[in-house]
């Protein structure tokens, strides 16, 4: 329940600071003395939104509190999956700033809008005047029938599995929709892919082949070379090697006259042996060339395959080749890999359908047994509200499509008198039949709900007399299990409150503010007896007020 409310800087009002206690309270004050003001600061600590005309002065900044003691409404699962802080007193602030940001607390934590909103919603209810037209509105209409169906799980559950459905549906059009493109290019990339596969492309080849190709190509010029240089460095009498030779023997003569003359022998036989070496590797290199314009065109077409193939991809390297090979190999591969992940979510939303159909099945039953007994019980109150000849037809209907709480639609008909038709409620009703009608529909929520706090803003619109005191006498009895504000006109409601407050304009100054106060039992009849006469009170008026609140 709502414990206490703190404005500073709102609208009209300056400072404002009041506590409140169970049962049922109201609310009165002359037209414009500010109740609208009231309601708009609740709105915004629950989560509406804000703008600079919000504050009274320009320079400060507005602050609303609102306290509400929640220890009996289950609410911890809440802060838990938010993680907040639970408080059985928990406090919500909100605070607009002159530069026009605007900011939200739960228990001193930020929040975002969403989650203020997301609470109050199981705090508060307020049921402003223009609220009794949404009576006619298939998804409220939904809302009364599941809560006596006590569906909310069921339709929870649903909600839940169709936003997965919906998911599941989008993703399949985008996987339909890239298969569409992938197969638009599957032909072609599997050409390009066959071709460049079929050149059997190894890292590193390339430089390979251009060496063998040369050396192919330029067989008689390199063995006419090689022959010059064996000649030179193995002919007989005047061969580099048989040089090298001589003066080998001729230094070791001399070796053993001074280390000097050794070193220089065993370099000399370094020389000796290195550049034998080059020779019979010249002499081995020289016996395997052979001119074969087999082999070279083969190379000569390993490398043309090579080049095409990098022209065509604009690349020039083999490493580059092979990396646009594995990218092909894959485009091929998606297609097929796409078709497997159509099939696999195809089934899940078929899986989907048929668990949505069966908790559609399950709301649709519970609602046809609910729907007698909202029949009956609004008929009940109804006739108490001066409405005896009141009947109501609510049509269920089962259809193919989905919506967020099921598989139905419904039609709410109405009959106020005897001898008329039935016709959709939103047509037929008169605003103060609609007014008793949502009433009706509070009272009987209040005992299915667990919600700590209604608000009635003149739900009186339309009555008066008798009725208003059935209407009074209503909530009055939802006030046993819940918190009930009624902002009225009427006196005869009014009397009925345990607590009455009243609102008015005071002017200090230059500035005008809206004040709030808690009436005492004199005050009460006053203000009362200026409800039933006006202000010039007359003695038949206080003993009246007198006698209503008796």
């Amino acid at each position: 329940m709502l414990t206490s409310l703190s404005i500073k800087n709102f609208a009209l009002i300056e400072k404002l600071s009041i506590d409140f206690s169970s049962g049922f309270s109201i609310i009165t004050g002359e037209t414009g003395a500010g109740k609208s003001i009231l309601l708009g600061a609740l709105g915004l600590v629950l989560g509406k939104r804000a703008d600079l005309s919000s504050l009274k002065h320009k320079e400060e900044k507005c602050v609303i509190e609102a306290h509400f003691h929640i220890a009996s409404y289950h609410l911890k699962s809440f802060f838990e999956l938010n993680n907040l802080d639970y408080e059985d007193i928990t406090i919500l602030r909100r605070e607009i700033l002159p530069s026009g940001k605007s900011r939200a607390f739960i228990n001193d934590s930020p929040v975002n809008l969403t989650e203020l909103q997301d609470l109050g919603l199981f705090l508060i209810d307020i049921h402003s005047q223009h609220q009794t037209q949404e009576l006619s509105d298939e998804k409220i209409q939904f809302e009364i029938i599941d809560a006596i169906a006590k569906n909310q799980q069921n339709v929870m559950a649903f909600e839940s599995l169709l936003r997965k459905l919906k998911t599941d549906k989008s993703e399949l059009e985008t996987l339909r929709s890239d298969l569409k493109e992938a197969r638009k290019e599957q032909d072609y990339n599997a050409f390009l892919y066959e071709e460049l596969e079929a050149a059997k492309l190894i890292s590193d080849a390339q430089e390979m082949l251009e060496s063998t190709y040369e050396q192919l190509n330029n067989v008689e010029f390199i063995k006419e070379t090689l022959g010059k240089s064996l000649a030179f460095a193995d002919a007989e009498q005047f061969g580099v090697l048989h040089h090298l030779k001589e003066i080998k023997a001729s230094l070791q003569k001399i070796a053993s006259v001074s280390s000097g003359f050794l070193t220089l022998s065993e370099r000399v036989n370094s020389v000796l042996i290195e550049f034998d070496d080059i020779v019979s590797e010249l002499n081995g290199i020289s016996e395997k060339l052979i001119d074969d314009p087999a082999q070279l065109e083969l190379v000569n077409n390993q490398l043309q395959t090579i080049y095409n193939l990098q022209k065509k991809h604009q690349v020039t390297s083999i490493d580059e080749l092979l990396q646009i090979q594995t990218e092909l190999e894959n485009k091929v591969v998606s297609a097929e890999n796409l078709e497997i992940a159509i099939k696999a979510i195809e089934n899940k939303i078929a899986e989907k359908q048929v668990e949505l159909d069966e908790k559609a099945s399950i709301i649709s039953k519970n609602r046809l047994e609910a729907i007698p007994v909202l029949s009956e019980k609004l008929v009940g109150i109804l006739s108490e509200l001066g409405m005896p000849n009141v009947r109501f037809n609510i049509e269920l209907q089962a259809v193919e499509n989905y919506f967020p709480n099921g598989k139905d639609e419904v039609k709410f008909l109405f009959s106020a008198n005897k001898g008329t038709d039935f016709g959709l409620l939103k047509k037929v009703a008169s605003g103060g039949e609609m007014s008793r009608i949502m009433l009706a529909v509070k009272a009987i929520l209040s005992q299915y709900s667990k919600l700590p706090t209604i608000i009635f803003d003149e739900i009186d619109t339309g009555v008066s007399g008798e009725i208003a005191n059935k209407m009074a006498g209503i909530m009055k009895t939802m006030s046993s299990d819940m918190q009930v504000f009624a902002i009225t006109h009427l006196p005869q409601i009014a009397a009925k409150g345990d607590e009455h407050f009243k609102v008015f304009k005071s002017v200090t100054g230059e500035q005008t503010q809206s004040e709030l106060k808690l009436l005492s039992k004199d005050e009460r009849v006053s203000e009362i007896a200026e409800m039933l006469s006006g202000k010039n009170i007359s003695d038949s008026a206080i003993n009246h007020a007198k006698a209503l609140l008796n």
